[in-house]
């Protein structure tokens, strides 16, 4: 939305939004577009959620996610709005593999999500039985989807066991940290499920979502990276919020929000600010306690929101004592299925997907494992040296590596990842529904509308949106009296 002339002369609506991640940073962000006066209010000291930076041997790195999906245009044009356009950089190499059944095997290509138009693609990933269980879905009677369905339950039906356990499973667990068997296919492989509903053969499915998407296709790269790392596009983006004229406040926790005859009170432990409109910005767990009060039906679903944890290993080793290592050179990484009985189920070859590490640290080779699925909390609250250790063992087993690093970080994203079970979807519209009774409210971040940072932006603007719409459209008078009473 763009600023009003005419009303910038009058009392601007006041909109606090909740929660300093990527989604809330970006809702300040959006907000600040229109007349709107704005306080973000952060309840720890540091701004990103699960963007971050760190270092590794002198050598700055992401942390947390590290990279952007560019087919969606919203992150990418973020970053260009709060001037780090020029700092984008695709991955220098797409090379990945998949660790199973005792080998470093080339990922396949030809499949949405783990799930194939060719049986061929994975003639090196499964077996000769499972591949003939591939071939036999044009054999099948249709298989009802619903209202939704499991990925992993629909694809073991209809192609075998073997393809959700080798490929769909890792993939699926690269995004979510969930359970393929429980993951809703309408919420996370959306076109894959309007294609199924179509009718037919899965295979013949999966042609139809390459198909539809080569027809649309974009040009450029299908990831973006930051030089720098993704962690530094919160701070850019803080700053663009500062200098528009937002305020920022850190450690500074939500205590309670009551809506009130002027519109919202929100609690802090160092008084209570008066708004117009709330953006809640912030896990479902943290949202549904705020709202217990004003809409215990939105607390309830929310409360009901499931979360994996995970931990990432960052390891920085001697390129000299790696030269040896030949798995190393020309991969971007590996993914591990469940299945073969590892504890990693991930591993990024940082220095080879991102140029900027390599030229940051030409001397090092720096790559990260991740470790912790859906129900594997266990795992995540191992000591970090557990964790280093686990890692090389099973980067050995993979690579051959046997070189000790010279540095070592282990970050843990407890409750980090929002979980999409069948049904999710459904929960989501139930929760928006009753957000939408309360004056001037709305939600937004990776619990609704998807966990990748396109999707978090996405969700930002619509939430940004929806309250300019209804903060502008309040009498001026009426807003202005509000201001003059409140903070």
């Amino acid at each position: 939305m763009q600023r009003s002339p005419q009303r910038a002369e009058t009392h601007p609506g006041h909109v606090v939004v909740i929660g300093g991640g990527i989604a809330g940073l970006t809702a300040a962000h959006r907000l600040l577009s229109t007349c709107l006066r704005v306080t973000l209010l952060e309840a720890t000291d540091r701004l990103g959620g699960k963007l971050m930076t760190g270092e590794i041997a002198g050598v700055q790195v992401d942390l947390g996610a590290e990279s952007m999906l560019a087919r969606r245009p919203e992150a990418v044009a973020l970053a260009e709005a709060v001037g780090l356009g020029e700092r984008l950089q695709p991955p220098a190499t797409a090379a990945a593999s998949l660790w199973t059944r005792d080998a470093l095997r080339p990922m396949p290509g030809g499949h949405v999500m783990g799930v194939p138009a060719d049986p061929a693609v994975l003639a090196d990933v499964l077996s000769p039985e499972g591949l003939a269980r591939v071939a036999a879905d044009r054999d099948l009677p249709p298989t009802p989807v619903g209202d939704d369905v499991a990925v992993g339950a629909y694809v073991a039906r209809r192609l075998g066991p073997e393809v959700v356990d080798r490929l769909v499973e890792p993939l699926l667990g690269g995004v979510y940290a969930g359970d393929a068997y429980r993951i809703s296919m309408r919420a996370a492989v959306p076109q894959l499920f309007e294609a199924v509903k179509e009718g037919g053969p899965l295979l013949d499915g999966v042609r139809r979502v390459q198909d539809r998407a080569a027809a649309r296709q974009r040009t450029g790269p299908v990831f973006q990276g930051l030089v720098g790392g993704v962690g530094t596009l919160p701070h850019a983006v803080a700053a663009a919020v500062r200098d528009g004229g937002g305020e920022i406040r850190t450690e500074t926790p939500v205590l309670g929000l009551t809506r009130t005859a002027a519109g919202w009170a929100v609690r802090t432990d160092t008084g209570v600010l008066t708004a117009d409109g709330v953006v809640l910005a912030t896990p479902a767990w943290s949202a549904g306690a705020l709202l217990a009060a004003e809409s215990p039906a939105a607390s309830a679903e929310l409360a009901a929101v499931e979360y994996a944890s995970m931990a990432l290993v960052t390891l920085a080793f001697r390129r000299a004592d790696i030269e040896g290592c030949q798995a190393l050179r020309g991969r971007s990484g590996f993914l591990v299925p469940p299945v073969d009985g590892h504890t990693i189920k991930a591993s990024t070859f940082s220095s080879n997907k991102w140029q900027w590490v390599a030229d940051a640290a030409p001397d090092l080779f720096v790559l990260r494992t991740s470790v912790g699925r859906y129900g594997e909390e266990d795992q995540i609250h191992r000591e970090d040296g557990e964790l280093v250790a686990v890692s090389l063992r099973d980067l050995a087993g993979a690579t051959g590596l046997t070189a000790r690093p010279v540095d070592t970080e282990v970050t843990r994203w407890i409750g980090g990842l929002p979980q999409y079970p069948v049904g999710h979807l459904t929960r989501i519209a139930r929760i928006r529904d009753a957000v939408a009774e309360l004056p001037a409210l709305r939600v937004c971040g990776a619990v609704y509308d998807g966990v990748g940072i396109p999707a978090c932006v996405a969700s930002a603007h619509r939430a940004a949106d929806e309250i300019a719409t209804a903060v502008l459209a309040t009498p001026t008078l009426v807003r202005a009296t509000r201001n003059e009473a409140g903070q």
